[in-house]
């Protein structure tokens, strides 16, 4: 069999690849020509086809620069297949992509077996009797990840970046070939200045906090910013208020101008119209009192009318960076700004009263990012068990972007779940993220990440919201989830791997097989009946001899043993009690068949405490020691598994899964939806422990 490994060692692959290309761009063309394409397919180690062999599987292979992430490396469906909609297949079967300086040929090809092409190769190679060309693809994709090794757009030596390397090559049996090859070439692009990254302690820590844009007479924005900081605990005189004139505005003394601040703030809240903010930026820069700003107001780029002077703006804020020490950060504009815990402030202009934010978890842990204020405001409305220690609105990434943000979080020891909206990246932007993502991920984080701007439609909507390009879904869903976060395609999902990420992290996921029990037979069979995902499946575990009766002996003693069959999964009969419920799933998560439990318990049953108040039973309800609520949590503490709880019910039992998940339980109102999540979590850690075996754990 052909093997791509080239004789070459992956240096010596790289300088001759960037020679290539250098000539070529000098040469002035963009096309590389057939004996520079033949230099490049020569690097790869392997042989030309002159035609496509009868009943050989095509497959394509591309190292393409992206406008967010560079270079990127694809591989998937070939020859009339190539052709299909990728919308057509289920996730990764048409093709997988890796931003190429995060990955390697082998763990490329862990990505490629999700393909249809490598399935078909599997089949052909099984028919010939032959074994998985599993080494002649791990040297392909490791050579061609060396011809693109200075030749990214981010490479600090580029000088010629490769636009495209498309090799279309055929399997048949015996080795792989290229039938077709064609790339091209460009010239580096210009990088914006980096931004001054540590300065967002001070955006998220600040002890002087200054405010523009506050009505001494009316409510408005800055006036409820205002309300809202002192509100969360912030003193006034931590605080000051730029406004002509002079005085104080509740109990907050004002300053004339940006220019009269003495030393420096730590974060300056611009709260005023758009046409004001220009020359206020301009004070800013000039005057050298600020190092972080959160801009406030929209119009500085949503609109066709606005794009051109808000890319002025941004690129005065960019020139700054590179001056002295880095000049001031700048979060936003269209921005609805910051709830930071650790840092004692709330400076969303959504009143206090309208959303409150108490403490649900012991330790505040995680992080919310999101382009959109409006979907971080409705996540937490309604699911205050987020509990997020920071949540930030970027709006438009005047200056601040998704990368930034990620990669200084991901250094944090304090926190461990980070949940982000994005609507669209800066250029290159989204291989910074990928990059944070990555070093998140390596350092024992979970990032889950929902995209929005899916459909055309939707893209739209996306550029007039934050004037972001919303770029392709599938590859952007690919390239991150190859990095190691969890992309979810829809935002009931993105709540759901959200909260469980923050709940089931310190748990250990060991493998994929489930236990799941109920009183209500239909949960226990729909828990069973959710296990299959698009890319991976949980298989129900076997019970073993010492669990079958340890079971027993608990159905036995509630009378239920001639009613009940012990099986996974299991249905415990509608008579099954609080203790019962919690004991058997004691049982199933202590065999060392089970990784994790889904457990249904049956709130309108009429053994089960489930109610707030019971007026047939007075104190049979969830005050009552003996029920659920209180002897569950101390099971899921202690356990090193999963258990997943499910309260299927109405708004009488709100007050039973609310308790529990106060408690630290992690708690689903739909059997299915819950183990679905888990199944799509169970991946998520799975895939995340190899990614730290393969590249290495901090």
């Amino acid at each position: 069999m052909t093997q791509a490994t080239g004789n070459s060692a992956p240096e010596t692959v790289t300088a001759e690849a960037a020679g290539i290309l250098q000539s070529a761009l000098r040469d002035g063309g963009e096309t590389l020509d057939d004996a520079r394409t033949a230099a490049l397919l020569a690097l790869t180690g392997l042989e030309r086809a002159p035609a496509v062999p009868a009943g050989a599987i095509e497959f394509a292979l591309r190292a393409h620069t992206t406008r967010e992430f560079g270079l990127v490396l694809s591989a998937g469906l070939g020859g009339l297949d190539a052709e299909l909609d990728p919308a057509d297949f289920a996730r990764d079967r048409a093709a997988v992509h890796a931003a190429v300086e995060l990955t390697d040929g082998a763990d490329f090809l862990e990505r490629f077996r999700h393909t249809l092409a490598y399935r078909r190769i599997a089949l052909l190679a099984a028919r010939a009797g032959r074994p998985l060309p599993d080494a002649a693809l791990a040297a392909c994709f490791d050579a061609v990840l060396a011809i693109t090794r200075d030749a990214r757009p981010d490479a600090p030596q580029a000088g010629a970046v490769l636009q495209e390397l498309r090799l279309d090559c055929t399997y048949d049996g015996e080795s792989i070939r290229v039938v077709s090859a064609r790339a091209s070439v460009g010239a580096a692009p210009v990088q914006r200045v980096a931004r001054p990254i540590h300065k967002i302690d001070r955006l998220l820590h600040p002890q002087r906090i200054g405010i523009i844009g506050v009505s001494a007479n009316g409510m408005n924005f800055g006036r409820i910013i205002l309300r809202n900081l002192l509100g969360s605990g912030c003193p006034p005189e931590r605080l000051c208020i730029i406004r002509a004139g002079g005085g104080e505005i509740d109990g907050v003394g004002c300053i004339e101008s940006v220019g009269a601040i003495e030393g420096k703030l730590d974060l300056l809240i611009v709260a005023v119209a758009a046409d004001a903010v220009y020359p206020l930026v301009d004070e800013i820069l000039e005057s050298n009192t600020v190092e972080a700003v959160m801009l406030i107001p929209g119009g500085l780029g949503e609109t066709a009318k606005s794009r051109e002077p808000a890319a002025a703006l941004a690129a005065k804020i960019n020139a700054a960076h590179a001056r002295g020490d880095g000049g001031p950060v700048f979060l936003g504009a269209n921005c609805l700004g910051v709830v930071s815990h650790p840092g004692a402030y709330d400076s969303w202009f959504i009143p206090l009263e309208r959303l409150p934010k108490p403490q649900k978890r012991a330790q505040r842990d995680a992080v919310m990012l999101s382009q959109s204020g409006a979907f971080m405001i409705t996540r937490l409305s309604q699911n205050p068990w987020l509990d997020p220690r920071y949540m930030i609105a970027m709006g438009n990434q005047t200056d601040l972007t998704h990368g930034d943000l990620l990669s200084w979080f991901a250094e944090r020891e304090d926190v461990r779940s980070i949940g982000i909206y994005v609507e669209g990246f800066k250029d290159l932007d989204g291989l910074a993220f990928a990059r944070a993502v990555r070093r998140a991920v390596l350092g024992g984080k979970q990032v889950v990440v929902y995209k929005s701007g899916r459909s055309e439609a939707g893209q739209g909507g996306v550029m007039g919201h934050t004037a972001s390009i919303a770029g392709d879904p599938v590859l952007f869903a690919s390239v991150l989830q190859q990095a190691g976060a969890i992309v979810t395609d829809n935002v009931e999902t993105f709540d759901d791997l959200f909260y469980m990420a923050g709940t089931l992290h310190a748990k250990k996921i060991g493998g994929n097989r489930l236990g799941a029990a109920s009183g209500a037979g239909f949960e226990a069979v729909s828990a069973a009946d959710s296990i299959d995902g698009e890319t991976f499946s949980m298989r129900m575990g076997t019970l073993g001899a010492a669990t079958v009766a340890r079971v027993e002996e608990i159905l036995v003693e509630k009378k239920l043993a001639a009613l009940v069959e012990v099986r996974n999964p299991l249905d415990m009969n509608p008579g099954a009690d609080d203790d019962a419920h919690v004991r058997i799933t004691e049982a199933m998560i202590a065999d060392d068949d089970i990784d994790a439990v889904v457990v249904g318990l049956d709130p309108t049953a009429p053994m089960v405490r489930g109610l707030e108040q019971s007026k047939l039973r007075p104190g049979y309800d969830i005050s009552d020691p003996a029920g659920t609520v209180h002897i569950l949590p101390p099971l899921v503490e202690r356990c090193a598994k999963p258990i997943v709880a499910v309260v299927d019910g109405g708004r009488l039992y709100d007050a039973m899964a609310a308790a529990m998940m106060d408690r630290g339980v992690c708690v689903f109102r739909n059997v299915a939806r819950g183990t679905r999540a888990l199944v799509r979590y169970v991946e998520a850690r799975l895939d995340a422990e190899r990614i730290r075996k393969h590249f290495g754990e901090r």
